[in-house]
C-alpha cells in the first residue's frame, strides 16, 4: 500500500501541517544544566527539514524542584533555558517546520544519576513511586497549587517564544499520570477519589490553567496512556464507558488533541473491536487524535532501550487505519531518532534505504 495518505496536509486550529507525522518526543539527555544547546537545535532542524509534519519536543521540565531526573534534560523555564529554544524554534522555522515543547514533571520516579538529586522534594500525589512504594511525601494543597502554576506559565512562554502548540506529558507513570492512577493516588481530597474522573481532576486544573494562559485558539494537546513504567499491563479505563469519561473530562477542560501511547500501536484498545487506542479515543470525543507506539519498527520501545534492535516494518497496517480515519495523525518515534531523514525516504518509496533501530543511537543527537 503507498504511503500517500501520510503525506497529506492536515490543519486545525492554526495548526497547518504538511503531512500526518508527528515526531514523537523522546527524552535526551545532552542539554547540560538543564540548558539546550546548538546541537540540539541542529537535530530539530534536521528533522524539520526532511518531511517531519509536526515536531513534539523531548519532554522540558517545568518549575518545580524535581520537575526532572537528570540534569542534562532540559529544562522550560529560566532566561538561559528559554533563550536556549528560542533559538531552536527559530531553526525549526527557518526551514519550514512546526513545533510543540511537551511539557513535563516527572513526579515520583528515581533519579537518573545516583551521584545527583534534585534540589527540592519529590512531588506526588500520595508519596507513592507505585502502588505501595513510599517515595517521599504527599503534596500539599500549596504545592499542587504551584505545579498548576507551573505548568501553566510554562505553556504562556511557549506562546511566548512562537512554538506553534503545547504538550503536556500525561502518561507514562510520571507526575500527572500519578495522579490518574489509582495505584499513586490515594488522595480523598478534591485532587483523588474512586473513579477515573475524580483522579483527573488535577490534569483537569491544569488545562484549564493553561488554556487561560495561551488562549482559546492556541493547540493544546496532552499525551496519555493506559500502561506506566511502573506496570505495563495497567489499564486506566477498562471499558469503553470509563474512557469516554476520562477524557472528555480532559477535553471539557482544554485539550484539544489527544495523543494516545501505546506500546504498539496495532492492538486494539478493547475486545470485539480492532480500534486501537487512539482509534477509541476519537471515537468516543471526537477530538483529533495521534497514535503512536513501534510505527516503522518490527519490536516494540520499551525492548528497544533495553538493547533489543528492531528491523524496519511494512507500514500497510497503519495507512490502511489512517485511511478510515482511526486517528489524524502518527507519532514515530525511534525511527526518526535513528534517521532524520525516515520520512523523506517514506515519502520517496526508498523502503531500502530505511534503518534498524540501533540502541546506540541514543548516545548521540544525529
Amino acid at each position: 500500500m503507498a504511503a500517500d495518505p501520510l503525506f497529506q496536509p492536515w490543519s486545525f486550529k492554526g495548526l497547518n501541517l504538511s503531512n500526518r507525522i508527528v515526531m514523537a518526543p523522546m527524552t535526551r539527555s545532552f542539554s547540560p544544566g538543564g540548558v539546550a544547546t546548538d546541537d540540539v537545535a541542529g537535530y530539530y532542524r534536521r528533522r524539520a527539514e526532511a518531511d517531519v509534519g509536526f515536531i513534539v519536543s523531548e519532554g522540558t521540565g517545568v518549575e518545580r524542584p524535581a520537575s526532572l531526573n537528570d540534569p542534562n534534560v532540559p529544562r522550560f523555564h529560566g532566561e538561559k533555558e528559554l533563550a536556549a529554544w528560542k533559538k531552536v524554534i527559530d531553526e525549526v522555522h527557518a526551514v519550514g517546520g512546526v513545533m510543540a515543547p511537551q511539557l513535563w514533571h516527572v513526579g515520583a520516579v528515581r533519579t537518573r544519576h545516583p551521584e545527583w538529586t534534585p534540589p527540592g522534594p519529590y512531588d506526588s500525589p500520595s508519596g507513592l513511586s507505585r502502588p505501595d512504594k513510599q517515595f517521599g511525601e504527599p503534596m500539599t494543597d500549596a504545592e499542587v497549587a504551584d505545579a498548576v502554576r507551573a505548568f501553566a506559565e510554562a505553556a504562556a512562554a511557549a506562546k511566548a517564544l512562537g512554538f506553534d502548540a503545547i504538550e503536556l506529558h500525561g502518561a507514562h507513570g510520571y507526575l500527572i499520570d500519578q495522579f490518574f492512577w489509582e495505584g499513586t493516588n490515594r488522595r480523598d481530597d478534591r485532587w483523588g477519589g474512586p473513579t477515573i474522573v475524580d483522579r483527573s481532576a488535577f490534569a483537569a486544573e491544569i488545562l484549564r490553567e493553561v488554556r487561560r494562559a495561551v488562549g482559546p485558539d492556541y493547540p493544546v494537546i496532552i499525551r496519555i496512556s493506559q500502561w506506566k513504567q511502573q506496570d505495563y499491563g495497567v489499564k486506566l479505563a477498562h471499558t469503553p464507558d470509563e474512557m469516554e469519561a476520562w477524557l472528555t473530562s480532559l477535553t471539557d477542560a482544554g485539550a484539544d488533541i489527544l495523543h494516545c501511547s501505546q506500546r504498539r500501536f496495532w492492538e486494539p484498545e478493547f475486545e470485539g473491536s480492532d480500534l486501537n487506542f487512539a482509534g477509541w479515543a476519537k471515537k468516543l470525543t471526537g477530538a483529533p487524535t495521534i497514535t503512536v507506539g513501534s510505527v516503522g519498527l518490527t519490536g516494540e520501545f520499551i525492548a528497544a532501550f533495553a538493547g533489543e534492535g528492531s528491523q524496519p516494518a511494512l507500514l500497510d497496517e497503519l495507512v490502511r487505519r489512517l485511511e478510515r480515519g482511526d486517528f489524524d495523525l502518527v507519532g514515530v518515534g525511534r525511527a526518526l531518532l535513528q534517521d532524520p531523514n525516515w520520512a523523506r525516504k517514506v515519502k520517496e518509496g526508498r523502503t531500502s534505504e530505511l534503518m534498524a533501530f540501533e540502541r546506540s543511537a541514543l548516545a548521540s543527537l544525529s
